[in-house]
């Protein structure tokens, strides 16, 4: 079951008009949660964000919070599964094709659910393959958009290579990989690439470093050389629907050891702890 502006339908009952911009323009946004025992995991920031991914657009938010956490409540109990994947699609709506914005026209919103899959137990342990490309997106790579077909190429290379992610370099700066946020790990310090127009802010970006300043792990926020990069003794890979993973290759050569560090199996426990406090916690 989807909510589509306004009903509940199965899936393949949905219909949007051509004439969506979402569709002709990808005039849209979108926002990804994940769902633990049937607990929208960080809620209050995924929603935070999206809002302000819509005023990027300059799109009103058609719902408030309260309004957008009952949705997403029938969302999560019209599907299978206690653990969960939301997504969230909004765009500015169905009007004739032109480039400036329609007036009183209406936001199309879409939501659907998907299972959750995490990395592996395999995965955690043996780590996974990355490589690395010219981060060749727009400048605006704070606003979580529709539109994302640099992100879907740049994926693309990295699946062409067996690899699982691409880890995109501007100006001979790491920013983020392709659909996640990156750290390195030097000499046991945590360095983190600094927040900017050119990166998503990642809610997993920022829990991570709220471990890291709870449980008093040296880190630093900094600009991250290419250099520094292919140097590193650990990688480590996070988003909200991959968690915290560690990358063991890049560009076809070790990192460090070739194998998941300390680093990352401190913050993987730590990750999944507050995981579960925070599940308690909301079920309360």
């Amino acid at each position: 079951m989807i909510y589509l502006n306004g009903s509940f339908v199965p899936i393949e009952d949905a219909r949007v008009s051509v004439l969506d911009r979402g569709f002709i323009f990808g005039d849209g946004v979108y926002e990804v949660i994940p769902v633990y025992s049937h607990i929208p995991f960080r809620l209050v920031e995924h929603l935070r964000r999206l809002q302000k991914s819509l005023d990027g657009i300059q799109l009103k938010n058609p719902h408030t919070d309260t309004e957008w956490k009952k949705l997403i409540e029938q969302i999560i109990a019209s599907n299978e599964g206690e653990d969960q994947s939301l997504y969230l699609h909004i765009t500015r709506g169905v009007a004739p094709r032109n480039h400036a914005f329609p007036k009183e026209v209406v936001p199309t919103i879409f939501i659907m659910s998907s299972p959750l899959i995490v990395a592996s137990k395999e995965l955690i342990i043996t780590g996974v393959s990355a490589i690395t490309a010219n981060d060749n997106r727009w400048s605006r790579c704070d606003i979580k958009a529709i539109s994302l077909l640099p992100n879907v190429l740049l994926r693309q290379m990295a699946s062409d290579s067996g690899a699982t992610e691409t880890l995109l370099l501007r100006d001979g700066f790491l920013s983020e990989g392709s659909a996640s946020s990156i750290f390195i790990v030097k000499n046991n310090i945590l360095l983190v690439p600094p927040k900017s127009n050119f990166t998503l802010p990642g809610i997993t970006y920022d829990v991570v470093l709220e471990l890291a300043v709870k449980y008093q792990m040296p880190y630093e926020i900094t600009e991250i050389s290419e250099n520094d990069l292919h140097s590193s003794d650990e990688i480590l890979l996070a988003s909200s629907t991959k968690e915290i993973m560690p990358i063991t290759f890049l560009d076809g050569k070790k990192v460090g050891s070739g194998k998941p560090g300390e680093v990352f199996a401190q913050l993987y426990q730590l990750y999944q702890d507050f995981k579960i406090s925070i599940m308690r916690r909301e079920s309360i």
